[in-house]
């Protein structure tokens, strides 16, 4: 590149400040929606009570690093739920960060209570149970962001000539960071005594653009920027690479949890019913009356005397019953 191609390279850099989202959809939200549809549907679920609570956080925790991002005004090109695969190896990345010069793996974690990371580099999490502060170990989530860049270091080296290979080996180690974020606002992280090579490669949401904003003013000054056109290249690199399980998230929580459509095991009943009797379906029950049932599940014929008018409990009614206590 000659020196005029150079300096413009670093001026439309420079000028770039903006956060651009190549790719904002992500798996939690897409568990989220499927959750939030199934809440609504088995309201007295605890299994997906919970699991809807779990995600949420999660996605949250997401939300809101994906906010600080889009006030950071650094210039930058971000990928949200990044998978992907090199032979039988996967990286699901939480967040890809593309600067002008480091390319950020993000993993996030929504955790409760406290995290501190010990002169070993072990991640500790501190929780309060029944007014007692309880202090587990739990797996090192810088390990796995540095798995997930080995997968991207690989892929790379699988489509790069030897001879760059062997000249920007050490550039990608430079440029290609991780970083883990705590996302949960309440969280204290304690870092003091974590190894050099550890402490600054984990923060809290909102101090990931202060460390990102470090890394760029501190950087080799060797490295030249790229350009805008070069990051947002790299960018659409990646989510080309990407991998998007197919997954109906409805189906595979009803299955996981072995939940019953008790709606539609009504609906079949009166069906079959409506059609043995020769009478119209709103004889057996109207759908009105079908969403009270649904919702009360009642257990007596005495409950079910409050749902229904008495021609139709005596006609159906434990029928019924055996549908709901089957």
């Amino acid at each position: 590149m000659s020196t005029t191609g150079i300096i413009a390279s670093i001026v439309n850099a420079s000028r770039f400040k903006d956060t651009v989202f190549i790719k904002e959809d992500s798996d939690l939200k897409r568990r989220f929606c499927a959750l939030e549809k199934l809440k609504k549907d088995f309201p007295k679920n605890k299994d997906i009570s919970k699991e809807y609570y779990r995600i949420k956080k999660g996605l949250a925790g997401e939300d809101e690093i994906a906010y600080q991002l889009k006030k950071s005004n650094i210039g930058m090109y971000v990928l949200r739920d990044v998978k992907v695969r090199y032979e039988d190896l996967t990286a699901q990345i939480d967040l890809l960060i593309i600067t002008s010069v480091f390319t950020y793996i993000i993993e996030s974690k929504n955790l409760t209570g406290n995290i501190t990371v010990n002169e070993k580099g072990d991640f500790i999490r501190e929780t309060v149970v029944n007014g007692k502060k309880k202090k587990v170990g739990m797996y090192s989530p810088l390990r796995q962001a540095e798995a997930q860049r080995e997968v991207v270091r690989k892929i790379w080296e699988a489509n790069t000539s030897k001879l760059t290979k062997l000249f920007a080996s050490n550039k990608f180690d430079y440029c290609h960071r991780v970083l883990v974020v705590a996302a949960n606002p309440e969280t204290i992280l304690n870092t003091a005594k974590a190894p050099k090579d550890i402490k600054y490669k984990v923060v809290r949401a909102d101090g990931l653009i202060r460390q990102i904003q470090y890394d760029l003013q501190n950087r080799d000054t060797s490295i030249l920027p790229d350009s805008r056109k070069d990051m947002e290249a790299s960018a659409n690199s990646f989510l080309k690479l990407c991998e998007q399980d197919d997954v109906d998230y409805y189906t595979f929580y009803k299955t996981k949890y072995a939940l019953r459509d008790l709606r539609n095991e009504l609906l079949e009943f009166r069906r079959a019913r409506a059609t043995a009797l020769k009478m119209p379906p709103y004889y057996i029950f109207t759908d009105s009356e079908l969403d009270n049932i649904v919702a009360k599940e009642p257990k007596s014929l005495d409950e079910i005397k409050k749902l229904l008018a008495p021609i139709k409990v005596k006609t159906h009614g434990e029928e019924i019953l055996k549908i709901i206590e089957r």
